[in-house]
């Protein structure tokens, strides 16, 4: 393999500056005194980015001399790490020490859960530098740590419990005319095996892609610990893109892009990709947010195909849009009430959107779907949404 000079030139300058030892400027401190690492390959920082302390508080360390401001910014504890809403602060801010190491220690106890974050630099959102786990948002990425805790081991790794496999897969897009992703869990022994699964659809929100339900929604080890300890089936779950390519006139909530993709290509390429049990009686969809909206309108109108919904965060917006769903798809849920096995429908008390419970519940019982409704405490965030998961999984096809 040849290797053009330019390029090699190119590279050993990133990997200068990448290690603090190329600048354009003269260094703003003396190295020695600097956190910046040294020499060509410097490996890992001393500090630690993200640390839990004995107390469940939590450090957060970033090293970034030439900065004028830091913050720790997320979008899962607003308990914690202020969001900014209502005029607010947004984020917490960081000291910066003699070394251009900056840190910041929360005020309280983090829960023992997987939250995402970013650093803040002089207005720039930046992935921790040292960080290892990172979760993709719809644009952008975001990084990912992990507070350890019997409250969250419903959803964290455990090398006692066999553990299934996540892959991502690619397909084309007929209704679409694009490439298309989506992420699939496998659970333990399906490599190895014959047998058939059935199948679970599950939608990330309207922020998120479809790596979300794995990287920060640990829904592969949440039915990894699940299956286990013999409380839910052993299912594939097949977590797609629940955005389509923008285009003039485009309902993100009522997206008949996503529709066609879904259910003309998607599905089809599970069942013939994968052993599935091609039934409705083994066949799932649920969502968060947006996904929630995906389920209400794509899986809840097709009993045909799904006789198993979830709906995590979402709902019809008001009465009329409720009276408007129900007379376009008036046939479809007479027959739901009759097919379904199981509606699940889980709302936080503090969700923004908790106003549409009442009118979705409404719709439900005017066809008389019978529904189990989880009201939980808190509000939008995937705090919520892994428990629902939790929740559900167990649920299903019995």
């Amino acid at each position: 393999m040849t290797i053009k000079p330019c390029l090699l030139g190119l590279a050993f300058a990133a990997a200068l500056l990448s290690a603090g030892g190329a600048s354009a400027q003269a260094p703003s401190q003396d190295p020695a005194a600097s956190c910046l690492p040294r020499g060509f390959f410097s490996g890992p920082a001393a500090y630690k980015s993200v640390e839990q302390l004995p107390d469940g508080r939590v450090t957060f360390r970033l090293c970034a001399p030439d900065a004028r401001v830091a913050l720790v910014t997320s979008t899962d504890n607003a308990d914690v790490i202020p969001m900014g809403f209502g005029g607010g602060p947004r984020g917490l801010a960081m000291v910066k020490d003699a070394t251009g190491l900056w840190s910041v220690t929360t005020d309280k106890p983090v829960a023992a859960d997987t939250y995402r974050f970013n650093f803040n630099v002089d207005g720039a959102r930046v992935p921790d530098p040292q960080g290892t786990r990172f979760s993709e948002e719809r644009v952008g990425v975001n990084s990912t740590f992990e507070v350890l805790g019997p409250a969250g081991a419903f959803q964290t790794f455990d090398k006692a419990v066999p553990h299934g496999a996540v892959s991502t897969i690619e397909y084309w897009s007929t209704s679409l005319n694009v490439r298309r992703r989506a992420h699939v869990y496998t659970p333990s022994g399906y490599e190895k095996g014959k047998g058939v699964y059935p199948v679970l659809y599950l939608v990330h929100g309207a922020g998120d892609s479809d790596d979300s339900w794995t990287s920060v929604g640990h829904a592969h080890y949440i039915l990894d610990n699940l299956i286990a300890a013999g409380k839910a089936r052993p299912m594939i779950i097949v977590m797609p893109s629940g955005h389509t390519p923008d285009r003039p006139g485009a309902d993100m909530l009522t997206n008949t892009d996503f529709r066609d993709d879904f259910l003309k290509d998607l599905i089809p390429y599970v069942d013939g990709h994968y052993r599935t049990i091609a039934k409705p009686d083994s066949r799932a969809m649920a969502g968060l947010s947006m996904g929630g909206a995906h389920t209400i309108q794509n899986g809840l109108t097709h009993p045909e195909l799904f006789h198993y919904i979830g709906i995590f965060s979402m709902g019809l917006q008001s009465a009329e849009q409720a009276s408007a769903y129900a007379a376009r798809n008036d046939a479809a849920l007479k027959q739901g009430a009759k097919a379904f096995k199981l509606v699940y429908y889980a709302m936080g008390k503090d969700d923004f959107l908790y106003a549409t419970v009442a009118p979705t519940r409404a719709t439900l019982d005017k066809y008389g779907i019978a529904h189990v409704y989880n009201e939980s405490g808190g509000g939008h965030t995937w705090i919520n949404w892994r428990r629902y998961l939790a929740d559900f999984a167990p649920r299903l096809f019995k």
